[in-house]
């Protein structure tokens, strides 16, 4: 048995009944995004009844959709990239994790620069690419780190990659992983290299996520303790601090990981193949920029249409996403909101409506039922359901 389970990051299909709590009444990302494109081309996820999830401009719902389908509902507290792939391998949070509007204390990041020996500048809740715009020049000049934040609970630093080196930056992003906890344990510090000229800088590939460790064991944690195989695709790894993964292939782009999946299909394997899909969100969501959301949906469809073909009769593909990112409504910031959750495979019943799910935890509770492994603490498995 493989499961291939696919995040698309920020793809959320409508605001959650709290979403008014967190500035997101307005909220749905998939909706707006078909609207603003004048409809979507999604031929294989209409066939698996997204189109019977949310009346989508462009994606019809079908009589007899294939697989099964349903929505997830996010129980834990915020709406981050950290707290929604947790809570889908069964941790949820009670309190969100800490957020910094106004900036990080200070007494906090000099204690922070004189531990890595280097200055820092910035120090408030921005844009990424327009805060190396604003700073870059400065931060070359005066060889300071750029510290930011934004919306979600993350301390970033960012660095020209001829003023700073890569494992310097790297260094210094797990001297402020290390410092950040109690209080101020943010879900993750991120390494945020550029390069480019004044006028002209550009983020590379080379970024990199220092995340906690869940406070609780996950079903991959599980899995791999019973001598299955995980396989990572993207940053989950980063994501679950490398626990409960045996394999982990980072990517840089939408186009990377699905070329990933495609690869790794055509071999045979076994376990858990866990990826993160982080255009929509990094690329399209956060830039405010709808029509490359919607074209990254359609490149998607086409792999995910490639990938269906390759499937052996023991494997399965599971799509949801980790919260949502409107790339419509005002700011950049993340989104509250239902995610999709379609399943597919040769073994799943065709038509299953798994209905609105309680929490995404009952992700992590179907894995645990279907590799034999230990349950985690939430979630309801909905194993018998695909089944029929």
């Amino acid at each position: 048995m493989r499961v291939f389970l696919v995040i698309l990051d920020g793809v959320g299909m409508g605001a959650l009944p709290d979403a008014g709590d967190y500035g997101d009444a307005a909220a749905n990302t998939l909706l707006h995004v078909a609207e603003h494109a004048g409809g979507l081309k999604l031929p294989v996820l209409e066939s698996h009844g997204l189109g019977n999830l949310l009346a989508l401009p462009g994606v019809r719902p079908t009589l007899a959709p294939r697989g099964a389908r349903g929505r997830l509902v996010e129980k834990s507290a915020g709406k981050d990239s950290t707290t929604g792939h947790w809570e889908l391998m069964g941790v949820t949070l009670d309190q969100a994790f800490p957020t910094y509007p106004e900036g990080f204390p200070r007494a906090l990041l000099d204690r922070w620069s004189e531990r890595v020996q280097r200055g820092w500048i910035g120090n408030v809740a921005a844009s990424g690419t327009d805060i190396i715009t604003r700073l870059g020049e400065e931060h070359q000049r005066s060889g300071h780190f750029i510290v930011y934040t934004s919306a979600d609970s993350v301390f970033q630093v960012a660095a020209h990659e001829r003023t700073v080196p890569i494992e310097q930056l790297y260094e210094a992003c797990r001297a402020a992983r290390a410092m950040l906890t109690g209080e101020h344990a943010v879900g993750r510090v991120i390494a945020r290299p550029f390069e480019g000229e004044p006028g002209d800088y550009r983020r590379t590939s080379r970024r990199r996520d220092f995340s906690l460790e869940p406070h609780l064991p996950t079903v991959l944690d599980h899995m791999t303790g019973a001598g299955q195989r995980v396989v990572t695709v993207g940053k989950v790894d980063d994501l679950f601090a490398g626990r409960g993964v045996s394999d982990a292939i980072h990517t840089t782009s939408n186009e990377e990981g699905e070329m990933v999946l495609l690869d790794l299909a055509k071999r045979p394997g076994e376990g858990l193949v866990f990826a993160n899909l982080v255009d929509f969100d990094t690329q399209y969501g956060h830039r405010n920029d709808p029509s490359g959301f919607a074209r990254a949906l359609e490149k998607f469809d086409v792999t995910l249409g490639g990938l269906l073909g390759r499937l052996r009769g023991d494997e399965m593909v599971w799509v949801t996403a980790d919260h949502g990112n409107d790339p419509t409504t005002p700011g950049t910031d993340h989104t509250r909101e239902y995610t999709p959750l379609l399943v597919m495979g040769p073994r799943v019943r065709d038509g299953a409506d798994l209905g609105t799910r309680e929490t995404f935890a009952d992700v992590g509770a179907t894995l645990a039922e279907l590799f034999s492994v230990k349950a985690p603490r939430a979630g309801r498995s909905f194993l018998s359901e695909l089944r029929g």
